[in-house]
């Protein structure tokens, strides 16, 4: 330690800084402008996806079902946009407390499925989506009610940015398809699931608080790190029928259209192969 840092560890309680060389201060700048730009062009590609699918799919006196997520935000923009320009006459169901709050907050006229059983369209983005679109959603916590809502729709439409599409599920999305559980179950629901078709199944845990994390009806998750590509039709049901499991967050056969937001400021539009 040379005499510098030695006066500088004294007065600091024996804590000191060494100042970073021109080259480190250089690569950490650049890298963070590198990832701003990335952020930022994400973001734009999220809304261009959002903008396309409301644009092209909501009509006046339709009932739709407003999914969950970061993309979801503009596409709530983009429908109360119109709603006001165009004097639209739409009534919105939620798929999460975050949906509800983005309708609420927007002016947009809130329902449920109970006085609207069944909807026009439902508009939903997704962690992954693979060339046969079949979906993975869960990320953020609200798969058993937006696969709920899907359901209940006439049309559903997914949109996502171009980091979201994939040939084969695993390949973009690394941290596994989400399984809501009830809480007593979760451990033996793991282990079946890890017996029967490979990988690990983790419960998530929280960030910001001790514990799991806790679904908006008050369940667990795990997380399923699956070890290769399977019929996803079939480990879908499969996982169904295990007691204790709520639903997955494979979404097979369900999306009639997915929207991509592209790198270059162009939106691609992917429908179901012809089979």
């Amino acid at each position: 330690m040379s005499e510098q840092e030695e006066e500088l560890s004294h007065k600091s309680g024996g804590y000191f800084t060494v100042p970073a060389s021109p080259v480190a201060s250089w690569r950490q700048k650049h890298t963070c402008v590198i990832s701003q730009a990335a952020a930022i062009m994400a973001e734009e590609a999220k809304k261009l996806a959002a903008y396309a699918a409301v644009d092209n799919h909501v009509q006046n006196n339709q009932v739709v079902g407003v999914g969950s997520g970061s993309t979801i935000v503009y596409a709530v923009d983009r429908l109360a946009e119109r709603v006001r320009q165009e004097k639209l006459n739409v009534v919105c169901v939620p798929t999460s407390f975050q949906a509800r709050q983005l309708i609420l907050q927007h002016g947009l006229t809130l329902s449920d499925l109970d006085r609207h059983p069944e909807l026009d369209v439902a508009i939903d983005g997704a962690d992954e989506v693979d060339a046969d679109l079949t979906l993975i959603k869960g990320g953020g916590g609200c798969l058993t009610q937006e696969k709920i809502v899907a359901g209940c729709a006439k049309h559903f439409v997914v949109i996502a940015d171009y980091r979201k599409d994939s040939k084969a599920l695993g390949q973009q999305w690394k941290k596994g398809i989400p399984i809501e559980v009830i809480p007593m179950a979760y451990v033996p629901i793991s282990r079946k699931i890890a017996k029967s078709f490979g990988g690990e199944a983790n419960l998530r845990m929280a960030v910001s608080k001790a514990g799991p994390v806790v679904t908006d009806n008050g369940n667990f998750l795990l997380d399923w790190k699956f070890e290769h590509a399977q019929n996803w039709k079939a480990v879908n049901t499969a996982i169904k029928m295990i007691p204790g499991v709520v639903d997955t967050g494979l979404f097979v056969g369900m999306a009639e259209r997915a929207y991509f937001g592209m790198e270059d400021g162009s939106v691609r539009v992917r429908d179901p192969p012809v089979k």
